[in-house]
């Protein structure tokens, strides 16, 4: 006598867990690695007193631990300034372009390839100036810095986002103006360059020295 076969139910479907897409990681703004933030950070920038060039800057984390310096040329017609790191390592200069309609500054890499480029523009109230680079992932940055040719203030806003990616904020002491030194508190955003901010910064100062 044949045995009933077995009932086979319906063959199971195998379902696959649903995919979890990585998150994107934060974009950074900026070209030097080592100089990105990973939280808000405080810059001092100060013009040396006893430079041969007068164009000398020392630049510190809050606390006085150096980070960048920075070396004018002496008899440089573009008023190249070369920036160091703690080391000696040469980073990127900082060079004035002749011959633009609007006050015009280049930051280049070692190679003399310019990396940023920053122009100043007017309007009624106020001044600004424009910075343009690639960022570590390419992207392309326009930032804004707005407020302050002529009152050695402003804040830097990045134009696709519209967040401050820093601030710039002159210091007065009485040294300062014994001296007719220049002191600058640069705040930075978390993800942002702190090299390239300090280089925006020294632009600031340049322009206002062409008073």
């Amino acid at each position: 006598m044949a045995l009933p076969q077995a009932q086979m139910g319906p063959p199971q479907v195998q379902i696959a867990p649903p995919q979890v897409p990585m998150a994107l990681a934060p974009h950074q703004v900026g070209i030097f690695p080592a100089y990105i933030t990973t939280q808000t950070e405080t810059l001092i920038l100060r013009e040396k007193v006893m430079s041969l060039s007068g164009d000398d800057f020392e630049i510190r984390h809050a606390n006085g631990q150096p980070i960048l310096k920075v070396e004018g040329q002496v008899m440089s017609i573009s008023g190249r300034k070369k920036v160091y790191d703690m080391r000696g390592n040469h980073l990127f200069s900082i060079v004035r372009e002749h011959f633009h309609i609007h006050t015009t500054y280049a930051v280049e890499d070692t190679r003399g390839t310019k990396i940023m480029e920053v122009k100043s523009s007017f309007r009624l109230f106020g001044s600004k100036a424009t910075a343009t680079f690639n960022s570590i992932d390419g992207s392309a940055e326009v930032l804004q810095m707005d407020g302050g040719w002529h009152d050695y203030n402003a804040n830097i806003v990045d134009t696709t986002t519209g967040n401050v990616v820093a601030r710039i904020d002159r210091r007065l002491s009485g040294r300062d103006l014994l001296f007719g030194q220049q002191t600058y508190a640069l705040v930075v955003s978390p993800r942002v360059d702190m090299a390239l901010m300090a280089a925006l910064c020294i632009c600031l100062d340049e322009k206002n020295n062409e008073k």
